[in-house]
């Protein structure tokens, strides 16, 4: 069900686990630019036919109304409402520390004074992943971030259901987030919307959100044009765990993020063959149960993509870790925290047996719009630093610019830019 994998060498195995689950085909990039070359060329009329190939409904309109939101809270409870509020407000409090560090940077040197002043961007696009599952929980980490960060067009896009509405939830959670506006259009066609704009859908500053393959290589495709935030595709959950840690625990972490989609990649990394076995026998034995839901997509997620990888030692696990870059890593061991000061590539450290990634996606405070295919070496979670820019200003006084000039004139002339230095020795002509 679950493969199991002797590792020999840490990295250059991890490397050849990560390339054989790669699924970013020259094809599957082909049939993407079709889609957006189609929207570039037919606006809003590629839009609808793409809709209705897709997601099975002509829609007659794009852009979700006051109407269909008023509505919407007829078709969530009250403590659901109650929720997506709480991690509203847990996200920002996160969120406003980490911006508030960035302000008032000033530095003041032998007469030149550099001020860092933050800037928010000026419109951002949400894609919302709709199909197998509903996340309104991905409308508030994309766009509460956003909104503390102060940018003042928020734009949520989402794929409609097979009737021409949208998840209730989601749009009940982009109405409490402030959303500006929303529109029923996913895919690679939606992202080409936002990148290029369509006479309904005017095009943004920067698109963020995680997607399916297709909108993975969309936001490839369109970051040529457009500002994306990260490769942010099939969910990855990597844990960590010695033989001391409950199998059974383990097993359920497995199967919550594997239920996600097909193409998931679920692992298990540790130094016991025997806990490998254990966690093995579990994930079967729950597997035979008819009661656990979305069973079609566990299973097949885990026989395709699912692994247990067996290291020598504790080093080498790190090693391993460390090369295949997990989106979330979750470290369920007696020495979690002396494993976690060792990790640098994962998008989230998640320490002990009482921190799921299943409550990350949720509500711990931090975002679950992570790096996945190994871009955690580079990056972590989405933030407000993904909706701001850094403007410098800086002023010199003429004893600053003087102190300056001989570099200018050495580092000028060898570069054979004479004319950079001749600009400031004219300041000083009498």
């Amino acid at each position: 069900m679950i493969k199991t994998v002797i590792i020999i060498d840490s990295r250059s195995d991890a490397a050849k686990l990560r390339n054989s689950i790669s699924n970013m085909s020259d094809d599957l990039f082909q049939k993407t630019k079709l889609i957006m070359d189609d929207v570039a060329k037919y606006g809003d009329s590629a839009l609808f036919d793409y809709t209705e190939k897709f997601d099975g409904v002509r829609l007659n309109s794009l852009k979700v109304t006051d109407e269909e939101i008023k509505k919407a809270y007829n078709n969530v409870t009250t403590e659901q409402v109650h929720s997506i509020k709480i991690m509203k407000e847990r996200l920002i409090m996160g969120e406003k520390v980490l911006l508030k560090r960035l302000r008032g940077i000033v530095m003041s040197s032998h007469g030149v004074r550099v001020q860092r002043i933050v800037r928010p961007v000026s419109s951002v696009g949400c894609y919302i992943p709709g199909g197998k599952a509903r996340y309104p929980s991905t409308m508030v980490m994309c766009a509460i971030p956003a909104k503390v960060a102060g940018v003042k067009r928020v734009v949520a896009l989402s794929p409609p259901l097979r009737d021409g509405t949208v998840d209730p939830l989601t749009l009940v959670a982009a109405d409490i987030c402030d959303v500006d506006e929303f529109y029923k259009v996913g895919g690679a066609h939606g992202i080409m919307a936002l990148a290029f704009g369509t006479p309904t859908i005017s095009k943004v500053s920067k698109i963020v959100g995680p997607g399916g393959i297709f909108v993975t290589i969309a936001k490839i495709l369109a970051s040529s044009k457009v500002s994306i935030d990260m490769i942010a595709g099939p969910t990855e959950l990597l844990i960590y765990a010695d033989s001391k840690a409950d199998p059974k625990l383990v097993a359920f972490d497995l199967i919550s993020q594997s239920e996600h989609s097909y193409d998931t990649l679920c692992g298990l990394v540790t130094t016991s063959k025997e806990f490998a076995v254990q966690v093995t026998d579990m994930l079967q034995s729950i597997l035979e149960r008819s009661t656990i839901k979305r069973a079609d997509i566990v299973k097949r997620s885990l026989e395709e993509n699912g692994f247990i990888a067996v290291c020598k030692n504790e080093s080498a696990a790190i090693e391993f870790i460390n090369e295949l870059a997990p989106e979330h890593l979750e470290i369920i061991a007696t020495n979690a925290r002396t494993v976690s000061k060792n990790i640098i590539s994962a998008g989230l450290v998640l320490i002990g047996k009482y921190t799921p990634s299943s409550a990350s996606d949720y509500c711990l405070g931090s975002n679950h719009v992570l790096p996945t295919s190994g871009f955690s070496k580079s990056r972590a979670s989405l933030s407000v630093l993904d909706f701001v820019k850094i403007v410098n200003t800086i002023q010199a006084t003429k004893l600053g610019l003087k102190k300056v000039e001989p570099v200018v004139k050495q580092i000028s002339m060898a570069e054979g830019l004479t004319n950079h230095y001749e600009a400031i020795r004219e300041r000083f002509k009498k």
